[in-house]
């Protein structure tokens, strides 16, 4: 993947966000979901394959999969906050979406459909952890889950009282990090493709992502053609 040469600008980052300056942002490109496998096919082939190709995806399946992870699927959801094809607590999209591939480490702007670069370099490994078996570090995509709890306790949705409480707050981002998974595992099955959901170094990734303190990382996902 390359950063688009399109003249359209890229989305500004958040303030206080890390960005990287040796990396161009990706302008995905329009979702294309014509999946031909009836829903019942893809729930009979939903399961995880651990052994992963390093062969690279094409362009467009990496937009389908991301805007099936956790895209936008409608301007109006729940308290009128654009609903997206994974649920969350009140709607509060805590969960952000990391994707390690070789050149470096994007963000996810879901607003956007663009991928917005955080760091060069090569920190596939890291999304996947030590000690990991058959460890398929040179898979195309790794995606990152993290949690900003700072999304759920200041929510514009419904201020629920265990949005404020940490014990709450953690059951809610685990759930919705599964929800976003759960996607991402439905549409591997519809195309064919292998993703396996697991451990990461979070101290690791913690450090190079230069993440603020209400922002947890939480697992790894690899993503790609199967061995």
């Amino acid at each position: 993947m390359n950063g688009s040469n399109k003249k359209t600008k890229a989305p500004k980052p958040s303030p206080g966000r890390s960005v990287s300056h040796t990396l161009l942002p990706i302008k995905l490109s329009k979702p294309s979901l014509k999946s031909r496998v009836p829903l019942s096919k893809v729930l009979q082939q939903r399961k995880t394959i651990r052994e992963i190709s390093e062969k690279n995806l094409p362009p467009q399946i990496i937009s389908n999969l991301l805007w099936a992870a956790c895209g936008i699927n409608r301007k109006k959801g729940p308290f009128g906050i654009p609903g997206r094809t994974a649920g969350s607590a009140s709607n509060s999209q805590e969960v952000e979406l990391y994707v390690a591939i070789e050149s470096g480490i994007y963000l996810y702007d879901i607003s956007h459909h663009w991928l917005v670069p955080v760091i060069s370099g090569d920190f596939r490994s890291l999304a996947i952890g030590q000690g990991q078996p058959n460890f398929p570090a040179k898979a195309p995509i790794h995606l990152i889950y993290v949690a900003d709890i700072n999304k759920l306790a200041n929510t514009s949705g419904y201020q629920e009282p265990g949005l404020q409480d940490p014990e709450v707050q953690e059951s809610y981002y685990y759930v919705d990090t599964g929800l976003i998974a759960g996607n991402v595992y439905l549409f591997a099955a519809s195309e064919g493709l292998a993703t396996w959901f697991h451990n990461c170094n979070r101290h690791a990734l913690n450090a190079i992502l230069n993440l603020h303190p209400e922002q947890r990382v939480l697992f790894g996902q690899t993503v790609g053609y199967p061995a």
